[in-house]
């Protein structure tokens, strides 16, 4: 039985100490450990933070129907660069992820793949449409078990159909995630409503338009006494309506993406379609008000909204670009950068927003777990002291979509582990 032993990592941030894998489990975790047998692998960890496995609520991996941009294979080998262990797969593929067939299609796509666990996500809706509530039941007792359901790329705006899939997944304890976006009033729009808009005479999209909808979909749920939960939350406002939400006691989640942590509208004054997104890059005090908020745990957690496109519809116009980023390989330099060295946040609470809250709100098994004897063994060791350019010729990812490239980020994950098993070894796939 192969062993590998971890020395000197810092835990969460915390003392060094040894971590012994075994047979897919963390068998010990002490100081002065050593490793008996043949077989073992050992790592000099000194300086090095260790991590559990990180998990993405929020991964577009585009496969079927738009392999072009990115496979379930690409996708999941760009996860584990990133030191994540699992991702969620959003159901906005083709054919969409509305059946139990389509999402155990991708289930099983995921295993075969064996660099990161994939958990599909089921659309609310038939076709992404907002009409007829798409097989929830039936995604749900797949053996893709499907607990997280959204349209992603889409508002569900219908406010009965909304009622209607939070009370059918009540039943199983699942979530309906909402892309909040109300369609009447972001008709046009090329990017946020501001200054920045009309200085460029783009089509602005108001944070009204995002804070409207979770302010009627935290009252459903409430009026429910159901789970929702908000993707890429993106404003100020926001923030204060999720915020005044769980004050109340109610069973509301959000996300934010690394990209709404970092990059600005102004950004856009340069017409590069890599800062295209949906929803947009917003101002400096959004900016400022989302890290606030991850730092208190009004948002929960960071989820990538990992976007792939293939070159030629990014590389064109900015009103004929495609909206989205990729952002796997670099969500965690990103949080480092943003959250860590501003002194925001921890690594142990690093730990917490990018492992434990969304396995926890996906209701993930083995994933956001402690670091600790007898867990499974999925992990990341981080290299905090590295600096580097980002280099998209570099990626996993099959797209290089990304807002980052030429920018230096600290930071690099060195090892990634799946139930024991190395997927990255010293920056490198295995």
């Amino acid at each position: 039985m192969s062993k590998t032993l971890i020395r000197g990592a810092k835990i969460l941030g915390g003392e060094p100490q040894d971590v012994i894998i075994a047979d897919g489990v963390i068998a010990a975790v002490g100081t002065g450990l050593t490793a008996d047998g043949e077989d073992v692998t050992v790592i000099d960890a000194a300086g090095k933070v260790l991590l559990p496995g990180l998990v993405d609520l929020h991964t577009h991996l585009r496969e079927p129907g738009r392999e072009d941009s990115e496979t379930v294979a690409t996708g999941t080998r760009a996860a584990a660069v990133g030191g994540f262990t699992a991702v969620h797969a959003m159901a906005n593929t083709f054919p969409v992820a509305d059946t139990a067939g389509v999402v155990e299609q991708v289930w099983r796509l995921g295993r075969e793949s064996g660099y990161c666990d994939v958990q599909p996500v089921g659309a609310v809706t038939v076709g992404l449409e907002g009409k007829q509530l798409a097989e929830l039941g039936a995604m749900h007792e797949s053996a893709a078990g499907v607990r997280v359901f959204s349209d992603d790329g889409k508002c569900v705006d219908d406010a009965v159909i909304m009622r209607r899939a939070l009370e059918y997944v009540k039943a199983f304890d699942g979530v309906v995630a909402q892309h909040a976006q109300e369609p009447r009033l972001t008709e046009g729009a090329q990017m946020n409503e501001g200054v920045v808009s009309a200085e460029l005479g783009l089509g602005g999209w108001p944070a009204v338009a995002e804070e409207s909808i979770i302010a009627r979909d935290v009252l459903l749920a409430a009026h429910v006494g159901s789970r929702v939960h908000i993707c890429h939350l993106s404003t100020a406002g926001s923030v204060e309506i999720v915020r005044w939400a769980k004050s109340k006691g109610w069973n509301v989640t959000a996300e934010v993406t690394p990209h709404h942590l970092l990059l600005t509208d102004e950004l856009v004054r340069s017409y590069n379609p890599v800062y295209k997104v949906n929803p947009p890059l917003r101002t400096e005090a959004d900016v400022h008000a989302l890290r606030e908020a991850l730092a208190d745990g009004t948002i929960d957690c960071v989820a990538t909204d990992h976007a792939p496109h293939p070159h030629e519809d990014k590389d064109c116009e900015w009103g004929a670009a495609a909206m989205g980023m990729v952002g796997l390989e670099t969500a965690l330099s990103v949080v480092q950068h943003t959250m860590v060295e501003t002194g925001l946040l921890d690594w142990a609470q690093v730990a917490d927003r990018m492992s434990f809250r969304p396995a926890e709100i996906g209701r993930l098994q083995g994933h956001g777990r402690p670091v600790a004897e007898g867990e499974p063994a999925n992990l990341t060791l981080v290299d905090p002291a590295y600096r580097g350019e980002v280099d998209p010729a570099g990626f996993a990812s099959r797209s290089r979509n990304t807002p980052y490239e030429g920018r230096e980020l600290p930071g690099r994950v060195t090892h990634t582990f799946l139930r024991g098993r190395a997927t990255v070894v010293d920056g490198k796939l295995a």
